[in-house]
């Protein structure tokens, strides 16, 4: 079944439209766009991952005052817990069927923005030839782990913003805390490491206390706060890039007083990806 997303833009400010994946069949999802006023297909595309809460409408509100100062529309896939229930669904991509056997590429949550993507670009929607990829939460381990496996080959620029939990740059480590068990190599991981992943922090997200903080002793190891996990993520990807003697493209930005709040790693984000997408495709 095809899709009519020309919707998405028929009017400034929010549209929505429905969607199925044509690999994940029966498992609806819902796009909400904050589309700036003045849109053209050139204007660049940025899929923008929501958390465990599944608040695509709100996080698309996030971005709705942003679209129009940075030039850029926002595209929220809202991932339901009724089509896509716990992280297996989301956050963990579908990558492993029930028994533990690895999925096929095409059956990964991962894929979904790509082929979104290329929607938009057979209906005349974008002119566009790549994207970026912003994720808040488990949004954001939704994004790193999509690079980390390979989802990039459209993406311009990508920020993971206060994951809970991050899968480390280690092929000794399985998944999903490191990258063993999936047939990943090492020339899979200069290719990685090589991408210009961002790693947004928030300083003041070390409220440990939350239900939606992962402290399973995996996690812990990571790190004692979020913010402390972002900074592990980073130093384990320049410890695995000096080994393999290639250079780590990776950076990150310390959101100074801001703790796990979406709509302010939003903003931090926004000038980021202004620059880069726009930067992209001149």
């Amino acid at each position: 079944m095809s899709y009519d997303l020309t919707g998405l833009v028929a009017r400034a400010g929010r549209n929505e439209a429905p969607y199925e994946d044509a690999h994940l069949p029966g498992r609806s999802i819902r796009l909400l766009v904050a589309r700036p006023v003045e849109f053209l297909p050139r204007t660049p595309i940025l899929f923008v991952h929501h958390g465990d809460l599944r608040n695509g409408a709100e996080f698309r509100d996030f971005w709705l005052p942003l679209v129009d100062q940075f030039d850029v529309m926002a595209v929220v896939p809202e991932f339901s817990e009724a089509a896509f229930p716990g992280s297996a669904w989301y956050s963990l991509g579908n990558c492993h069927d029930g028994s533990g056997r690895a999925n096929t590429p095409e059956q990964c949550t991962y894929g979904v923005p790509q082929r979104i993507f290329a929607v938009l670009r057979c209906q005349g929607i974008t002119s566009r030839a790549s994207y970026g990829q912003f994720g808040h939460s488990s949004g954001a381990q939704f994004v790193h782990r999509s690079i980390s496996l390979g989802f990039r080959d459209a993406v311009a620029a990508a920020v993971t913003a206060n994951a809970g939990t991050y899968t480390m740059p280690e092929l000794g480590v399985a998944f999903p805390y490191g990258l063993g068990g999936l047939g990943i190599n090492e020339c899979s991981m200069r290719g990685l490491l090589s991408f210009p992943l961002a790693i947004f922090a928030g300083t003041a997200d070390i409220d440990i206390a939350s239900p939606h903080f992962p402290k399973d002793e995996p996690a812990m190891r990571q790190g004692g706060t979020r913010y402390a996990r972002a900074h592990a993520y980073l130093a384990t990807a320049r410890k695995a890039a000096e080994n393999l003697g290639v250079h780590c493209a990776w950076s990150i930005t310390d959101v100074p007083s801001v703790g796990h709040e979406g709509g302010k790693m939003s903003a931090a984000a926004a000038p980021f990806f202004a620059a880069s997408l726009h930067r992209a495709e001149m």
